[in-house]
């Protein structure tokens, strides 16, 4: 069973601006309201304004106004010439292994955003991942199609649980946190603070979920008039990837040429666990799994 360790308590959750401007607004609005009435619909309409405002926030994968979003590695990684290859969606049997050969015979290393109940279903093959000096990190336990639609309990429920089954299967506590196709609400970074996550997005991602074309794929990851840069942060998918014209997971053509490209351009891969500082050091009640089950 996992070991919970108590460190030092968490440090106090800070509103982020827009947040903040919000609790502002709402205040104001009602106090409007309530001490002219005449001014009522223009209240409503700044309180309905402010609402756009946040929950396009939280359809911009990679915005900033909901709270912290790595979507760069830090400055020290960049200035290694290092990126960060992430892969979400799995583990899946058929494509995972066959990217982490791949991956080994270029010296390469990544992180694999996992799905919880997709390493229940291929414990095995989330320890290879380990073992094969890869990272793993939370993509949320069921990945749910609502998931920015969940409320506080919702999403710690579905962020925990995946913690506890990396910990329970893989003896990994995960540190960082990509949200369902990167949507999220406004709630979301209260949860990740008190599960001391840091959420992570991407700098360019290939769209291999829906583009079955490896050329098009690769062009947005490493094209020739956007070529990759150090620090960047990569996203592609072992689970749920598209199809090419021929049937093979897109990936698994994509991701040889983005290799050599990435070699070519005299870049080196990280995880994000070696990247990445916690959100928090030596802060809460963390479970760690001495021993993972077999």
């Amino acid at each position: 069973m996992p070991e919970l360790l108590h460190p030092s308590p968490l440090p106090r959750w800070t509103w982020p601006p827009a947040l903040a401007a919000s609790v502002g607004v709402h205040a104001l609005a009602l106090t409007a309201a309530v001490l002219e009435p005449a001014h009522a619909v223009a209240a409503l309409a700044a309180v309905a304004l402010d609402h756009a405002v946040l929950t396009g926030a939280g359809l911009w994968p990679r915005s900033t106004l909901l709270g912290p979003n790595l979507r760069r590695l830090p400055a020290e990684a960049a200035a290694r010439a290092l990126v960060a290859l992430t892969f979400d969606d799995g583990p899946d049997p058929e494509v995972t292994p066959r990217v982490l050969d791949q991956l080994d015979a270029a010296g390469a290393r990544a992180t694999f955003f996992v799905i919880g109940e997709r390493v229940l279903a291929a414990p095995a093959l989330a320890r290879e991942i380990v073992a094969r000096g890869h990272a793993l990190a939370n993509h949320s336990a069921v990945h749910r199609h609502h998931f920015a639609l969940l409320g506080s309990a919702g999403l710690e429920r579905e962020i925990d649980r995946a913690q506890r089954i990396l910990a329970d299967t893989a003896g990994v506590q995960a540190h960082c946190f990509r949200a369902p196709a990167g949507l999220r609400n406004a709630l979301l970074d209260p949860v990740l603070h008190r599960l001391n996550l840091q959420l992570v997005s991407w700098t360019r991602r290939g769209f291999d979920a829906r583009d079955g074309d490896a050329a098009r794929v690769l062009a947005r990851l490493a094209g020739a008039s956007h070529p990759v840069s150090s620090g960047d942060i990569l996203l592609l998918h072992d689970g749920h990837a598209a199809r090419t014209p021929r049937g093979a997971p897109v990936v698994l053509e994509v991701l040889p040429r983005l290799l050599a490209a990435l070699r070519g351009a005299g870049l080196g891969t990280t995880t994000l666990t070696d990247a990445v500082p916690p959100r928090h050091r030596g802060a809460g009640a963390v479970a760690v799994m001495r021993n993972p089950r077999p």
